[in-house]
């Protein structure tokens, strides 16, 4: 969520709540890409439902309605982009072929948040009786290291296990760092509302070696 600069331009990622649309122009992004580190950390798999917004937070759930052909996907966002004039979305091969955009190359779309941290958001019987107001992303600077790895694999494991154990608005990411010329990756829950706020959590899940880290 952190303010950041791409050919001259300076881009500001933006709070979203489940509900909330955008319309533009979609395009997709494939095989010169795939393997390659994304804007939060992953590696890049054009065969996986995924997508690059520019502004909007890592990890949440869009629905990409192609207004063209009334084709329609899901992806989860995990990558910066596109950086390109008009564009709201860069879709993966897979998204993209879906889309039919592998044919058209580009597609007017519209856009619609379904989720964070990676899950859907279906409201209960009980929400929609007493109309509960749909979540929204309220992230901090305040999160947690829980570990470090010289192997992504290892940093990956580590994301979807301690993923298991939080709710929007928290989140698992993995930040790289070279360290002695070498990339190490660090596992980050972020999302916490202070110090204390983290620190509980240290405690309540006796997470060994654990502290505070800032965006």
């Amino acid at each position: 969520m952190r303010t950041y600069t791409v050919r001259g331009r300076t881009y500001h990622p933006t709070y979203v709540k489940v509900g909330d649309t955008m319309t533009g122009i979609a395009s997709w992004y494939g095989p010169n890409f795939h393997g390659k580190e994304t804007s939060n950390g992953e590696q890049y798999n054009m065969h996986a439902m995924t997508a690059a917004h520019k502004t909007w937070p890592m990890d949440t759930m869009v629905r990409v309605s192609n207004l063209e052909n009334g084709r329609s996907v899901v992806v989860r966002i995990n990558d910066r982009g596109p950086f390109v004039r008009g564009r709201v979305i860069d879709c993966s091969y897979a998204a993209g072929k879906r889309l039919g955009l592998d044919k058209s190359g580009i597609a007017h779309v519209k856009l619609t948040v379904l989720g964070f941290a990676g899950k859907i958001y279906t409201p209960t019987k009980a929400e929609k009786q007493a109309r509960t107001p749909v979540p929204e992303v309220r992230l901090s600077d305040f999160g947690i290291q829980v570990g470090a790895f010289r192997r992504y694999e290892g940093a990956r494991a580590y994301q979807e296990r301690y993923q298991a154990m939080v709710q929007p608005p928290r989140s698992v990411q993995i930040r790289k760092f070279m360290v002695d010329g070498a990339p190490l990756y660090r596992v980050w829950v972020m999302g916490f509302g202070s110090a204390d706020e983290a620190r509980d959590f240290i405690r309540e899940h006796a997470v060994p070696g654990a502290f505070l880290v800032r965006n």
